[in-house]
């Protein structure tokens, strides 16, 4: 999972991505309304975590920005206000969330992960994909019961193949959702990736569309 941060406050913002990556995330940072806006524009992302009072343009018109553009990222707005007329003036303009400062990172991390969940459509925390579950709220996985251990980039592929089980994710949404903006992306980095996950959950239960992507399926008993 890929996330936008836009804060300006460059000690809370470290915190933030420090949190996120520790959960395996990926994020880019931007610390202002401008480069935030443009990212949240041309890039893809599975989520944003975005300030209101931000330089050069807040966040509010940043989001009506993105959602006038047809940006339908879930958005979950960071704010030292908490007054009423304000968290309403944040949904209106299209948040999905909110919390006010200060709040604890885990509650960061538990916000954001519910947000993606719903967005791919899935209610419930616990997916399933034949033996292999996945704990949307929680960010674990496990295979026919017993807890899967995964590095960082191994759980952002899984994660995005499992939140879309049996539809094939095409290789250029992967890597997007696997690597930071700024990281150097070998061109067979996802294929090494995908080999090491068919290793540890069964290479039948990874399809390979050929031109296209890759596709969770139940695969065999």
């Amino acid at each position: 999972m890929r996330v936008l941060l836009v804060e300006d406050d460059a000690a809370l913002a470290s915190g933030i991505a420090k949190a996120l990556r520790a959960e395996n995330f990926a994020v880019d940072v931007a610390t202002n309304g401008e480069d935030g806006g443009h990212l949240g524009a041309t890039e893809r992302y599975d989520a944003a975590v975005l300030d209101l009072g931000l330089p050069i343009r807040d966040g509010i018109s940043v989001l009506r920005d993105w959602r006038a553009e047809g940006r339908d990222l879930p958005v979950l707005l960071l704010t030292a206000r908490d007054a009423w007329s304000d968290k309403v003036e944040g949904f209106k303009a299209g948040a999905d969330d909110y919390l006010v400062k200060p709040f604890r990172m885990d509650e960061v991390v538990m916000r954001l992960r519910a947000l993606v969940r719903r967005a791919a459509g899935h209610a419930a925390a616990r997916i399933a994909c034949g033996p292999l579950s996945f704990d949307a709220q929680l960010g674990t996985f496990e295979l026919e019961g017993l807890p899967l251990k995964l590095t960082a980039f191994e759980w952002r592929v899984l994660s995005a193949l499992m939140l879309r089980r049996e539809v094939v994710v095409e290789r250029g949404d992967l890597i997007e959702r696997v690597y930071e903006g700024d990281a150097d992306v070998d061109s067979n980095s996802i294929e090494v990736i995908v080999g090491r996950l068919r290793r540890k959950i069964g290479a039948e239960r990874i399809e390979t569309v050929r031109g296209r992507g890759y596709r969770l399926t139940a695969g065999a008993a």
